[in-house]
Parts: structure tokens; C-alpha cells; sequence
């Protein structure tokens, strides 16, 4: 039975979609002010109220725990599948360890790479708690794949939720999920991602992402915490996107003309210039391209008080028609607000 807050989804369209991107703080309550509260008995019971809350069909969430002691041992993954409704999900493990103050991570040197985790892995690995990244959906999944990115070698100082001013913070792994989804329209691809706060190697990290869905089929939307503000992903995946026209372009004029292409092209021509046949003919306009843009733009961090906006949705092959409203609401977990849209897909 699907929980009641998913009865809301049937009062709109059918190919009226709410996506969402939320970055949980491994689930942590904050009070008003955003500090720190303790986890209640229940520890999921914050989560699902915020889950259960956006009412999203597509859900990308960052900085998720699954069996980690600070948040009570609890798949935050499956607990948000739960909460929302969805037919699918992949939670992608950037690492499996325990979390150490100040220094980071205590990684498992048993599980050095990447795992994924879905619906078939619930109630499994429960000694091997791990973090990561994850992607929920309503729809139906054509293909799922999932990446891991290296740490940056270096952290920086920054403020972390219930210290007083800078702490030094290494970097760690971050992991990408990407699935193809079946919308009404037809097929589209959603990102679920969380790059890393180094200036520069987050940068590489959204670029590689673009290069990382290139065989996928178009629209594209990239959900997630971007660690970038302003106009920064929308031009690092404007600038990657050229690339790859540029390499495709390349590779085309190495290839050399074909005799059957060159001999269509003179019976065309031949044929133009016949007595009562048009000389020029007429133009079809040309569909106008739509590059890559935020389909919101408002503040999400911090949670009690927004400033900046590191929570993005980005995509191409979106009409800017088929986006409807965009709000960041206040939840019960979180230094991050949820970023929600409502697109036509």
C-alpha cells in the first residue's frame, strides 16, 4: 500500500513530476538556530517525516548513513524509499567505515571501493556501515549505474554544525547514481551526486559526470549538492557539453567521404536544376538549442537561515515551459534545506 502522503502525487498530471534534491546530515534533528538536537528513540521517525514531506517522484540524496551508530543503526536509504513511495532505489556507498570527529572517516579496509545497495540488499552487510549517495524514484528504471570519485587530496576549514567557527576538514570519496527513467514522455536521465567542497576538483567532478551519461538518452537532470553557488554548474556543464561537440566533430572530419554520399549529393543537385523545379528550396527552421540551466534558483543553506544555494537541479533538453514551481522548504533534519521542482516530463 502506498504510504498516504503519495495519494497527493495522482492530483497532479501524469507527466507532472516533483524532483527533489535533499542533503540529510545523516538525518540529523536541528533546532531552530541549527544546532544539533539528539536523535529521539525512533531515530528514522525525523527522516520519514521529511521524506514523507516532499512528496517527491524522483528523490537524489546526499551524506545518507546506512547502519552507522550516530544515527541510530538505521538504512537511511530504504527508510526514505519507505517514506516516499518508490518503486526503485539504488543507495551508492562512497566508503564503509565509521565516522571519527575532526579527522573524518575510519575507513573498512575489507570494502575499499564502491558498493550499491537496493531494494534486493535490505537487511544485508549490516556490519559494514558505510555512506554515500542515493536515488529514489516513483517511475519505472530502464538501466541503473552508479561511479565513485576519489577524495581531493587536501580538505579546508569549515564551519561544521555544533562547533564554533572553522574546523579543518579532510575531503572523502563521493559517489554518482544515474538512472534512466520511463517518464510519459518517453526516456530521461536523472544524476543523483554530492562533489566535493575542494574549489576546483568539484569542478572536475560535475564535468566528469557530464562525460560519465554522454551514451544515456536526453533529457538529462542533475540532482544533488554541488558544492558550487550562482551560475558555476551551469557553465561547468555548458563548458563540458562543448567538449564533447567539439571531440565528436573532430572525430567525424576523420572520416574519410564516402563515394555513395558524394554520388546522392550530385543526383540532388541534378534534380534541382530541372525546368519547373524550385531553384532554392525552402529552409526548415531549426529547433532552438537549449543548453544547460538551474530549473531553481533560491537559497538553501544553511537550513535555519538560507544564504547560498550549494543544492542544485540542473538539466538540458528541458523546455523552460515544462518547469513549474520551485521552493526549498524548511524539514525537520538537516543543515540543508530541500530543494523541490516541479517539471513536465
Amino acid at each position: 500500500m502506498p504510504h498516504p502522503l503519495k495519494l497527493s502525487r495522482y492530483r497532479r498530471t501524469v507527466s507532472q513530476l516533483r524532483i527533489a534534491t535533499f542533503n540529510l546530515l545523516h538525518g540529523q534533528p536541528l533546532a531552530a538556530d541549527g544546532s544539533p538536537l539528539p536523535y529521539p528513540p525512533e531515530a528514522a521517525d525525523p527522516l520519514l517525516e521529511a521524506i514523507a514531506g516532499l512528496d517527491a517522484d524522483v528523490l537524489a540524496l546526499q551524506e545518507v548513513d546506512r547502519y552507522q551508530v550516530r544515527s541510530g543503526l538505521v538504512d537511511q536509504a530504504a527508510t526514505a524509499a519507505k517514506a516516499m513511495g518508490a518503486a526503485d532505489w539504488r543507495f551508492a556507498a562512497a566508503l564503509h567505515g565509521r565516522p571519527a570527529p575532526v579527522a573524518g572517516w575510519v575507513p573498512d579496509p575489507s570494502v575499499p571501493g564502491l558498493q550499491v545497495y537496493g531494494p534486493g540488499e535490505i537487511d544485508t552487510a549490516t556490519d559494514l556501515p558505510s555512506y554515500g549517495t542515493a536515488l529514489l524514484t516513483r517511475l519505472p528504471v530502464r538501466h541503473w549505474r552508479a561511479r565513485r570519485f576519489a577524495p581531493a587530496p587536501f580538505g579546508l576549514p569549515l564551519r561544521v554544525a555544533g562547533r564554533r567557527g572553522l574546523t579543518p576538514v579532510p575531503d572523502e570519496p563521493r559517489a554518482a547514481v544515474a538512472a534512466v527513467l520511463e517518464g510519459e514522455r518517453g526516456p530521461f536521465t536523472v544524476v543523483a551526486t554530492h562533489l566535493s567542497f575542494v574549489p576546483g576538483w568539484n569542478m572536475a567532478q560535475l564535468a566528469g559526470i557530464r562525460r560519465w551519461i554522454a551514451d544515456l538518452p536526453k533529457p538529462y537532470l542533475v540532482l544533488g549538492d554541488f558544492n558550487l553557488i550562482g551560475a558555476m554548474p551551469k557553465a561547468v556543464l555548458g563548458g563540458a557539453t562543448a567538449l564533447d561537440l567539439k571531440t565528436a566533430r573532430q572525430r567525424r572530419s576523420e572520416q574519410p567521404p564516402r563515394r555513395d554520399l558524394r554520388a546522392a549529393r550530385r543526383l540532388r543537385a541534378a534534380q534541382a536544376i530541372q525546368p519547373g523545379a524550385r531553384r532554392r528550396r525552402a529552409r526548415e527552421p531549426r529547433p532552438r538549442l537549449q543548453g544547460w540551466y538551474d530549473l531553481a534558483r533560491t537559497p538553501t543553506y544553511p537550513s535555519h537561515n538560507p544564504a547560498v544555494q550549494f543544492d542544485h537541479v540542473l538539466a538540458i533538453g528541458v523546455p523552460r515551459t515544462a518547469v513549474g514551481p520551485a521552493s526549498a522548504p524548511r524539514a525537520a533534519v538537516s543543515d540543508h534545506r530541500p530543494l523541490v521542482v516541479e517539471v513536465t516530463l
